[in-house]
């Protein structure tokens, strides 16, 4: 019997035999990114901030984004209002395979700074979205795998642990889960993970514009704090794709404009 068995699996074509192999998860990550370069946009966005006893706060703000032929994406924030953070700015430069660089604004001392690498991690305008957050990783800082049952019910299941110690605390966090749909590669959602290996926060996108070329923007997001209870979102509204935009919006100059 066993004979016979071993001869009916050697007729077996091998693909039946060897699971599917998964894409290299490093590419799903880079192909992701990709598809959030969009060339030129701006938009107005409402960040809301709920506290735990629910009350809310809401920030206006204008962001202009430019993306560049060497993978770099540059992008200014400015917030209208309310009137205590009414004129803080930041410049940002996604860039593809070194480090992000952030700069910001602040009217009340008048003086621009540079957000160094250790505040990567700290909370973007007191939001439950961190500095990193408002950029794309470099893929570089990060060894990327497949979870279990990625590739399931169209979904690739990425973990991203970061490559040291330093950059852990670097971005904050000990670990990343990211959720992507495995036709167009667009962000579902992602998970944090703090140092004693326990989900802390969940970033959920919950709508995307659709741009050129099959690539997207995302349009609404959710980051929600399990640990403090606290949560945040980000609504887009007033997009405009293929602004014409001059570089000179993403120098230092216009910061304190």
């Amino acid at each position: 019997m066993k004979k016979r068995l071993i001869s009916f699996l050697s007729l077996l074509p091998l693909s039946l035999l060897v699971p599917a192999q998964l894409p290299d998860a490093a590419e799903i990550m880079n192909k992701s990114r990709e598809m959030t370069i969009t060339g030129s946009l701006s938009a107005t966005l409402s960040l809301t901030i709920t506290e735990k006893n629910n009350s809310v706060r809401t920030r206006t703000i204008s962001m202009q984004t430019k993306s560049y032929p060497d993978g770099v994406e540059k992008r200014f924030v400015r917030f209208v209002e309310p009137a205590d953070v009414k004129g803080t700015a930041m410049l940002i430069y996604d860039n593809k395979d070194i480090a992000d660089e952030m700069w910001i604004y602040l009217p009340a001392l008048k003086k621009t700074r540079r957000i160094v690498s250790s505040e990567k991690g700290k909370s973007f305008m007191s939001s439950e979205f961190s500095n990193a957050d408002m950029s794309s990783p470099t893929l570089s800082d990060f060894k990327n795998r497949h979870l279990q049952n990625s590739g399931e019910n169209n979904i690739w299941v990425v973990e991203s642990t970061p490559v040291s110690d330093d950059k852990a605390d670097e971005y904050g966090y000990s670990k990343k889960v990211s959720y992507i749909s495995t036709d167009k590669y667009i962000v579902k959602k992602m998970e944090f993970y703090n140092f004693d290996n326990q989900i802390y926060k969940i970033i959920e996108i919950k709508s995307v514009q659709p741009g050129a070329n099959g690539k997207y923007i995302i349009s609404d997001m959710t980051s929600r704090n399990l640990t403090n209870g606290r949560s945040s979102e980000i609504k887009f509204s007033s997009i405009k794709m293929e602004a014409v935009i001059d570089d000179s919006v993403f120098t230092l100059q216009n910061l304190e404009k």
